[in-house]
């Protein structure tokens, strides 16, 4: 009977890891409300960054996923003469159990760049430490998106969204990312300039 409720909860704890692959997405943004810039409305263009890697078959997910968060905050598409470019990179990178993610810098006028065990015994010959709590690589990711006024070049407003998924998981693909990663970049946008805010 023992037996079976430990196992029950192991299997339990399992499918609850599955259920949360991904963590809140780290936002920081800076922008020029303060200069009287406004924000929301004129017609826009998305590019990819001279920076980004991958071509834009690899960064589709991404680009899609940016045009469709600006229009959402009151822009129109124009594919090609918007008044605004918003230039989109993308890095991502494998980390190993324990490694740290690559620094990325992000500001207005600036360039983005970018082991747990369990001591859990059961007595029923099966090591469920493994299966648990066993570190898995994960996935780094980090959107960057940059709104340039066409006229005079000026960045407008800049931010970043970061976010790490367990490998191999639906919240490492990039379609799953690239949707949840500008949702929360321009969540209440243009966003306090400077703040940092953790978006669920």
């Amino acid at each position: 009977m023992r037996t079976a409720i430990i196992i029950t909860a192991a299997a339990a704890l399992l499918l609850a890891g599955c259920a949360t692959p991904t963590g809140p997405v780290e936002v920081t943004r800076f922008n020029r409300a303060s200069e009287g810039q406004s924000y929301g409305k004129g017609s826009f263009t998305v590019a990819m960054a001279d920076t980004a890697k991958g071509g834009e078959l690899a960064l589709s997910p991404y680009l899609a996923a940016v045009r469709q968060e600006m229009q959402r905050v009151g822009y129109t598409d124009d594919s090609n003469k918007g008044q605004i470019v918003a230039e989109v990179g993308v890095y991502s990178e494998t980390l190993a159990p324990g490694q740290s993610r690559s620094p990325v810098s992000v500001g207005v006028g600036g360039q983005a760049g970018g082991g747990y065990r369990s001591g859990v015994g059961v007595g029923v010959g099966l090591d469920i430490t493994n299966l648990i709590n066993k570190p898995k690589p994960r996935v780094a990711t980090i959107l960057s998106v940059r709104l340039i006024n066409r006229g005079d070049q000026s960045v407008i407003w800049e931010g970043k969204a970061s976010q790490e998924a367990s490998a191999g998981t639906p919240a490492a693909q990039p379609g799953i990312a690239a949707a949840k990663l500008a949702s929360a970049l321009f969540s209440g946008f243009p966003g306090k300039s400077g703040e940092t805010i953790s978006v669920k």
